[in-house]
């Protein structure tokens, strides 16, 4: 009984919090195409939501539907979202969109079992979209759920582990309004997101506060508890914007490093030397392409991008060629051909530097 009447409080108090004081205002919110909520849910995975705004608006201009998303070719969409970062994400956007539009005829999926099917979609995103789209009773777990969940209830299980996704889930469920999923799912987010936040949350004004455990217990701070730590590591790149006959060597990468399907230039992974003079730069560059007539033009300072599990450093070296290389990994392409093409963040960092590579 006891447990029962803690359930109905706290959904009360949340439905009562998000109809009369939940100001946080979102284009995707009170959104029933399931198209838009998909995107806006995928766009904003590992994404704060200022950042994705952006970027949720300029797809939709763009692609209004799933059909103009799958028939676009690949570069125009990778290009529309350069910046973003997680580019997997991407692929796998471009992968589903088709598939919805080839396979389905254009109609997005309506049961959670086919939505968490589609490539890119998880248990929270299909939860979102169920409910959003459907008003299917799923309730969803990120970020924000998991913090108000630990902290009301004081658990301490490890949100990171199998048995604390379990746990979260489950309990999300049990407390889940099944008459008004949609609603109770936009609530508890936002609720995390502006109340119950990670740092410096605002309990003196918390609905929730009266039979919060760990309010009552002074360890906010402590929860939600993760288990694993991430391990970062340092890398190092030197990029040789290499030109000859007014074109410049390219690649796209591929394989399973970071920035798959992105383009960059001539690129010598090795650890930044002391000085980075023109001897050293030439010496790197013949080792790693076996060229000989060249000559090493302007020289940049470091670039430095931080990614979730990497920090990348960069420095950009122009070379002229007095004649083509045989090259098989790397095209040459016309230079004013480059601003059509998606970079990695760190590039474009470069390209719009006022000393970088004038397109």
């Amino acid at each position: 009984m006891i447990k029962k009447l803690l359930y109905e409080y706290f959904s009360a108090q949340l439905i009562g919090w998000n109809s009369g004081t939940n100001s946080r205002i979102m284009p995707w919110k009170g959104e029933k195409d399931p198209y838009k909520i998909w995107l806006s849910e995928i766009i904003l995975q590992q994404t704060r939501v200022g950042q994705g705004l952006e970027f949720y608006q300029k797809f939709i201009i763009n692609f209004p539907s799933v059909i103009y998303l799958a028939q676009a070719p690949d570069v125009e969409i990778f290009k529309l979202w350069e910046g973003l970062g997680y580019y997997t994400r991407c692929k796998n956007l471009i992968a589903t969109a088709r598939y919805i539009a080839e396979e389905k005829g254009g109609g997005f999926p309506e049961t959670y079992e086919e939505i968490l099917s589609l490539k890119g979609v998880g248990p929270y995103t299909a939860a979102a979209i169920a409910s959003f789209a459907y008003n299917l009773p799923y309730a969803v777990v990120d970020g924000n759920v998991f913090r108000v969940l630990a902290r009301f209830f004081g658990i301490a299980t490890p949100i990171d582990g199998t048995a604390g996704k379990k746990l979260f889930t489950t309990l999300a469920n049990e407390l889940l309004d099944k008459e008004q999923p949609a609603l109770h799912n936009q609530a508890i987010m936002d609720f995390g997101a502006t109340v119950c936040k990670p740092k410096v949350p605002l309990c003196a004004s918390c609905v929730l506060q009266t039979h919060c455990i760990a309010y009552a217990r002074n360890v906010i701070h402590v929860l939600p508890v993760k288990e694993k730590k991430i391990i970062k590591k340092n890398r190092q790149f030197y990029y040789f914007i290499t030109q000859f006959d007014n074109k410049v060597y390219i690649n796209k990468r591929t394989g399973n490093d970071i920035w798959e399907n992105l383009y960059e230039f001539m690129l010598a992974e090795d650890q930044f030397s002391p000085s980075a003079d023109v001897e050293i730069l030439s010496s790197i560059f013949s080792k790693n392409f076996h060229a000989k007539n060249f000559i090493i033009g302007k020289i940049s300072n470091v670039y430095k991008q931080q990614l979730t599990h990497q920090t990348i450093q960069a420095r950009f070296i122009h070379v002229e060629l007095t004649s083509a290389l045989p090259l098989t990994k790397y095209e040459l392409i016309a230079i004013e051909h480059i601003k059509n093409l998606p970079f990695p963040k760190i590039v474009t960092a470069y390209f719009e530097d006022k000393n970088g590579f004038y397109i």
